[in-house]
Order: structure tokens, then C-alpha cells, then sequence
């Protein structure tokens, strides 16, 4: 998809990233919100804090994904960022999800971030991870068990870092 153009999110893209964020979280895969989270808190959850953006194809008003950047931690942790991203179904396996968090990891530098830090990566989450590996982060920590997946039962949350 080489058209895709990366602008930052307002309140005002809401309605067009909701059905993103619920389709990903409805799966109950790849996130630890809870699946029945509503609109309204999932926005306040997303838009709250921090930069969101989304990823456009040129010419077309519907989002390819979206992705969130904000401190991991407050205070003496605050110079480590955290990343959250996400990809419509029909944009999956066409390098979205690569410039999504390529994009963040520019951001952050730009942002004056130190590093870079995911919190909750289920480890059956194969393909963000071999691209988290290809673009840099280490697997930092394991919670074992951390994650209930829908199919697969009770899997490894990965806590994954890279420094900037």
C-alpha cells in the first residue's frame, strides 16, 4: 500500500476509528482491554492522552490503522514511551502495521523519548512480533500465563523494549 499517508487524530476522528478499535478488541486476541468496553471509554482510554494517528489510504476517508504513543510511565519513568497499534482487518499483510510503528518510533525521537516500551504483547501474537524482533525490540520480560486467549487458553505476555 503505497499510498498511505500517516496524519495525526483529532476527537473528531472518533467515529471512524471506533470501528478499528472494536474489532480488534472484540477478537480478545491481540489486547488486554476488555472485549464489552464501550465507545465512549474507549475513547476517553485512547484520545485521553498522549498522540494518536491514523493511517490513510490517499482518496479514502476509511482508516488502514491507527496507533497510539504516550508515556509508559509518569514521573521518572515518563522518558520511556509506549505504542499501541492497530490495523483493519482488509489492511492486515501489506506493510500497515510496519509503518505504523516505524512512524511512532520517529515520533518518539522527536518527542525526545529514550526508549520505547510494550507492556502486553500476547505471545501468540506472531506476526507484531516478528515485525517488533525485525524492527529492533527485545523480549525483556515474560509473565507466564499472562494473557487469556480466546482459542489458545491461558498464553505468555511479552514485555517488549528498544531503546532510541
Amino acid at each position: 500500500m503505497s499510498s498511505v499517508q500517516l496524519r495525526r487524530a483529532g476527537a473528531s476522528d472518533w467515529p471512524a476509528i471506533w470501528p478499528i478499535w472494536s474489532g480488534v478488541v472484540a477478537a480478545g486476541d491481540t489486547y488486554t482491554y476488555d472485549p464489552a468496553t464501550d465507545s465512549p471509554s474507549a475513547e476517553r482510554a485512547w484520545l485521553g492522552s498522549g498522540e494518536v494517528w491514523i493511517a490513510e489510504d490517499r482518496g479514502s476517508p476509511t482508516p488502514l490503522g491507527i496507533y497510539r504513543i504516550s508515556p509508559n510511565q509518569q514521573g521518572p519513568g515518563s522518558h520511556v514511551a509506549n505504542g499501541s497499534y492497530m490495523v483493519a482487518t482488509g489492511a492486515r499483510r501489506h506493510g500497515v502495521g510496519r509503518q505504523l510503528v516505524t512512524h511512532s518510533l520517529e515520533r518518539a525521537c522527536e518527542l525526545g523519548y529514550h526508549g520505547m516500551q510494550f507492556n502486553a504483547v500476547a505471545a501468540t501474537n506472531v506476526h507484531a512480533i516478528a515485525l517488533y524482533l525485525d524492527l529492533g525490540f527485545s523480549t525483556v520480560g515474560v509473565i507466564p500465563g499472562g494473557f487469556r486467549h480466546p482459542a489458545a487458553g491461558f498464553v505468555d505476555l511479552l514485555i517488549m523494549y528498544r531503546p532510541l
